[in-house]
């Protein structure tokens, strides 16, 4: 089997400030962008990976979710524990001084982990976890 990461999913509540935080404070390039208003599905991904994405989608609109299931996504993503992921840098002190000077959300500084990497993390304007770690 020959199998590849293309598209893992983050939820975005204003969709323009989600598309300034991936593409102008991270660098990534904006692939594709649907819908309207704050209904838009917005596919991001590192210019040099065009196999690889991010979409960001409005939260809870399956129509199989209930009104108190979005509410607990919507107390989720309002405290910063509904979406997160893992990205990879190999400056990661510069990247860090770059991503805080964009004013967004420190969540850890860089530093060394017990097991065995170093990494920083941030929050993106939905409250999303992105955590960045050093990669050789």
């Amino acid at each position: 089997m020959n199998i590849t990461i293309h598209t893992t999913v983050l939820p975005h509540q204003d969709p323009d400030a989600s598309v300034a935080f991936y593409r102008d404070v991270l660098g990534f390039e904006v692939r594709t962008d649907v819908g309207s208003g704050t209904m838009r599905w917005i596919t991001v991904g590192p210019v040099d990976q065009p196999g690889t994405s991010i979409l960001l989608g409005p939260p809870a609109v399956d129509p199989g979710i209930t009104d108190a299931e979005r509410q607990m996504i919507a107390d989720m993503m309002a405290k910063g524990t509904y979406g997160w992921i893992l990205l990879g840098t190999t400056e990661l002190d510069a990247t860090f001084d770059s991503v805080q000077a964009s004013g967004a959300e420190v969540v850890q500084e860089p530093i060394d982990q017990p097991y065995g990497l170093r990494d920083c993390a941030f929050r993106d304007p939905a409250g999303n976890l992105v955590r960045i770690r050093e990669v050789a």
